[in-house]
C-alpha cells in the first residue's frame, strides 16, 4: 500500500537522514564503479560538451539552479511552519483538530512535502549521479506515502469538511490563485524560522560557499547546519493546538 506506517510517520526525519546519507555515500559505488564525479559537474559537462555555454558558465547555471531550489524549499517550508506551528512540524503524532486554510495551504494541502522534495533537489547537486537518482526517487516515494497516510488519517478524523478542502485545494502543484478563504490563522514567524533554520543553513551554505566551486565545503556548511537545527529543535515550544497536516 502506499499509505505509511505509524512507524515510518513517527521516525520521518530519522528516514529522511538515512536516504541522504546514502544518496551522498553511494556504497553500492565500492562494487560497481557507476561514479567518479558529482551530479554538479556532470549536469555542466551536458551544454558544454554540446557547445551551448562554457564550461564555467555551465557550472554557475547548474550552481544557480541549486541556490534557487535551497531558497525556494526555505521560504516555502518556513512559510507552511509559521501557520502550521513549528512544534506541530517537529511532532511524532499526526494532528488533525482542524483545517488549516491560511498562508500556503490556500494554494496546496503538502507546502512542507512540496519543499522537503525541491530541498532534495538542491542536495542532489552534491551527489554522485547514481545517489542524486537514488536520493530523489526515494525521498519522492516516502513522501508521497507520508502524504496517503496523512490524508487517510485527516479524512476519518475530519470527514466531510477536510474531503471539501481537498476537492479544492490542489495535493501538491501550487494553485495560482487561493483556493479557500483565509482562515483566522496567525503566523508564528520566529518560532518557523527556528524550526527551519536547518532549511536556510543549506540556503545560505549553497550561496555563500558555491562560489568556490568546492561541493565538500557546501556539504560541510550542511552538516553544520543539521547540527545547528538539532539544538534548536530544544527552544521550540510544545504543540499547543491540532491542527492540519505537518512535514
Amino acid at each position: 500500500m502506499l499509505k505509511a506506517s505509524a512507524f515510518e510517520f513517527r521516525f520521518r526525519f530519522l528516514l529522511h537522514a538515512i536516504l541522504y546519507a546514502l544518496g551522498f555515500t553511494t556504497p553500492w559505488n565500492h562494487w560497481l564503479h557507476l561514479d567518479t564525479i558529482r551530479t554538479w559537474q556532470y549536469l555542466a559537462a551536458i551544454p558544454s560538451r554540446a557547445g551551448w555555454l562554457s564550461f564555467v558558465a555551465a557550472t554557475n547555471a547548474v550552481l544557480i539552479l541549486g541556490i534557487l531550489c535551497a531558497l525556494a524549499a526555505a521560504l516555502l517550508r518556513t512559510w507552511g511552519s509559521a501557520y502550521l506551528g513549528a512544534s506541530i512540524v517537529k511532532d511524532a503524532s499526526m494532528h488533525a483538530d482542524r483545517v488549516v486554510a491560511a498562508g500556503p495551504y490556500r494554494y496546496l494541502r503538502n507546502p512542507l512535502y512540496l519543499g522537503t522534495f525541491i530541498h532534495t533537489l538542491a542536495l542532489a547537486l552534491l551527489m554522485p549521479p547514481s545517489g542524486a537518482i537514488f536520493a530523489i526517487l526515494t525521498i519522492g516515494f516516502l513522501q508521497l506515502r507520508l502524504i496517503a497516510g496523512e490524508e487517510s488519517y485527516l479524512t476519518e478524523q475530519q470527514g466531510a469538511p477536510y474531503l471539501a478542502y481537498c476537492a479544492k485545494v490542489p495535493r501538491l502543484i501550487p494553485a495560482l490563485t487561493p483556493r479557500v478563504p483565509a482562515s483566522p490563522a496567525q503566523p508564528n514567524w520566529p518560532h518557523a524560522f527556528l524550526g527551519e533554520i536547518y532549511m536556510w543553513g543549506v540556503a545560505i551554505s549553497f550561496l555563500t560557499l558555491g562560489w568556490r566551486y568546492n561541493a565538500f565545503l557546501i556539504i560541510q556548511g550542511i552538516v553544520i547546519s543539521l547540527g545547528i537545527s538539532l539544538v534548536a529543535r530544544a527552544f521550540i515550544p510544545g504543540p499547543q493546538v491540532n491542527q492540519q497536516t505537518k512535514a
